[in-house]
């Protein structure tokens, strides 16, 4: 059965989004994709990056259908894992000792917008737990940039976002760092991307 998701944003920033972890993917190892709802970017990433292992996670069993019927459609199941049943807020992440061991980058793609900030909260914690030194945890999506939106389309999409659930919004950066800061990360790079969205990349830089 084709249990296929087509997420509209998901075509036109994959490249963006990918031109970006190629600054900080190696070849070897494996990348935890957290909240990978359709699953295209997966194994749009999986076919960019060959020589690594993408794993891809999301609670929702709908989603986790799809990028099974993604990575199948793709001709991936003998590369690409199947995806995990994570949510973000639920710690400790149950991942296999293989995974933890050959982790290189976290990924986070428009995801700390549409859920509590408990959620962010425990994107850092556990992925200070996960990431040894060296090691990246990638965030794109709308952020607020010294508590100022960037664009006025940000400003109603927050509205937006909080009208349908009020633990959502844009976060604001500033904000965000000091979480990443509190589990041992540093802001390495901050990309502006198309869309008014953002790109960034913290490292790993102590226990």
């Amino acid at each position: 059965m084709d249990n296929r998701l087509f997420f509209s944003a998901t075509k036109r920033n994959k490249t963006f989004i990918g031109d970006v972890l190629s600054r900080i993917i190696q070849k070897n190892g494996s990348i935890l994709e957290v909240g990978s709802g359709s699953g295209e970017h997966g194994v749009a990433f999986q076919k960019r990056f060959p020589e690594t292992i993408w794993q891809t996670s999301d609670p929702d069993l709908r989603h986790r259908q799809s990028i099974s019927s993604w990575i199948l459609y793709e001709k991936l199941n003998l590369k690409m894992p199947q995806p995990l049943a994570i949510d973000v807020e639920i710690t400790p992440w149950k991942i296999s000792s293989e995974l933890g061991l050959s982790l290189q980058v976290i990924v986070a793609i428009n995801l700390i917008h549409i859920s509590s900030w408990n959620c962010t909260r425990s994107l850092f914690k556990e992925s200070g737990k996960l990431l040894s030194n060296g090691k990246y945890l990638m965030l794109y999506g709308p952020f607020k940039i010294d508590n100022e939106h960037i664009s006025q389309s940000n400003y109603l999409f927050d509205k937006s976002l909080k009208m349908q659930n009020n633990k959502w919004g844009v976060r604001n950066l500033d904000k965000v760092n000091e979480e990443a800061y509190d589990n041992g990360f540093a802001q390495k790079e901050l990309i502006f991307m198309p869309a008014n969205n953002l790109s960034i990349i913290y490292k790993k830089v102590s226990v």
